[in-house]
């Protein structure tokens, strides 16, 4: 468990938070747009997406140990391709295939790995795990900017890539059980695994919904919540102060989950956090000087909401579907992150920062609606 924790760790690291602290460098010292060096990240997530049901069928039949050290393999090579890319669109291809890794390494696969090797008991795993996650941006910006200052970006995107063979790979392999569950034939079809009936395929809709509208506002909030906070009057210091609480509210979150929710069923925790995020982004929106308990109540739900979504489909739908269907879910989910930069971007530009969470706490009020429908879906299904 600790060994996937700093697989993690290092994955997320190098991938969706390498660019907060590379972008500047590789755009000052190529001369390329600042949009195509932050946009690659976007390349790599519609990747992600596109594979992603297959990453799940793949970990549903074999288990998710190959799967996890092949895409720790995979972010080393696209790292590489970044490190040494001599034009821009060497750059991109190499975003290319980070994005596969990202398909093979990240939360999804890992939560299917999970849910692959404990069954029904790994919803206690998945909350260790995303406590294992919530660190690397704490650990991996700092270090990310001292061997930038010392050997450049290019050093540092093929330093990771070494860490990423010599260190995430290897621990994958030893440390990783490759189990199946009892009674999972191998050679059983994907497809077979993964028919809903009616009330399922309802509940799996909403549950899909409901992480796409949240992959667009976390997404946002993430890329933009210092511009829109500076937008409302703060200073950047002020800003960068209230922005730093998202992190630990997230950590507080899922410690909470952990202590208290983990005593419900799944769903009770997707409630908590659809409402904590739209309080806090209502509050956030409203204009209501009380910047950072809004930015706290959106954290704390931020944070339960990601292992609501290991935990929740694990519930409705048990441990011999769970592999394939995270990879379902996940598609629309990253494809939706994919869009969110530059569409908070255009929101901003256009509506300003007002406008802007406005629009984005709508997005996540809707998720209220699609939440009292699920629980109506989740009670139907249980009557028939």
């Amino acid at each position: 468990m600790h060994a996937l924790g700093i697989v993690q760790i290092f994955t997320f690291g190098t991938t969706l938070y390498l660019l907060s602290v590379l972008a500047e460098p590789i755009a000052a010292d190529t001369g390329w747009p600042a949009t195509w060096v932050v946009g690659a990240l976007s390349i790599a997530m519609l990747v992600a997406g596109l594979l992603s049901p297959r990453v799940g069928d793949a970990i549903g039949k074999h288990g998710g140990r190959q799967v996890l050290a092949l895409g720790c393999t995979a972010l080393a090579a696209g790292l590489s391709m970044i490190g040494l890319a001599p034009v821009l669109m060497v750059y991109l291809l190499g975003w290319a295939v980070v994005g596969v890794g990202m398909a093979a390494a990240l939360y999804d696969a890992a939560f299917a790995t999970l849910g692959k090797i404990y069954g029904r008991n790994a919803r206690v795993k998945i909350t260790v795990l995303t406590l294992w996650g919530g660190l690397a941006s704490t650990v991996m910006w700092p270090l990310s900017a001292l061997l930038v200052e010392n050997i450049g970006w290019r050093g540092t995107s093929l330093c990771y890539a070494g860490l990423l063979l010599a260190v995430c790979v290897p621990l994958v392999l030893w440390q990783v059980p490759a189990v199946r569950l009892t009674g999972a034939a191998p050679q059983q079809d994907a497809g077979a695994q993964v028919r809903l009936t009616g009330p399922e395929r309802t509940q799996f809709t909403l549950i899909t919904l409901i992480q796409v509208n949240a992959g667009l506002f976390a997404t946002i909030i993430a890329v933009q919540l210092l511009v829109l906070l500076q937008a409302r009057g703060l200073t950047l210091g002020e800003a960068v102060a209230i922005g730093a609480l998202v992190g630990p509210a997230q950590v507080g979150g899922r410690l909470l989950e952990m202590a208290g929710l983990g005593r419900f069923h799944p769903l009770w925790s997707l409630a908590a956090a659809v409402l904590l995020c739209a309080a806090g982004l209502g509050l956030l929106a409203s204009g209501v000087p009380v910047a950072g308990i809004a930015v706290i109540i959106y954290g704390a739900g931020n944070g339960i909401l990601s292992i609501a979504r290991g935990s929740l489909p694990l519930a409705l739908f048990g441990p011999e579907r769970y592999a394939p269907l995270m990879g379902r879910i996940a598609r629309p989910a990253l494809a939706a992150q994919a869009v969110a930069p530059p569409l908070g971007a255009l929101l901003i530009t256009h509506f300003g920062a007002g406008g802007a969470l406005f629009a984005i706490t709508v997005v996540a009020t809707v998720n209220v609606g699609l939440l009292v429908a699920l629980f109506r879906a989740r009670a139907a299904a249980s009557a028939s």
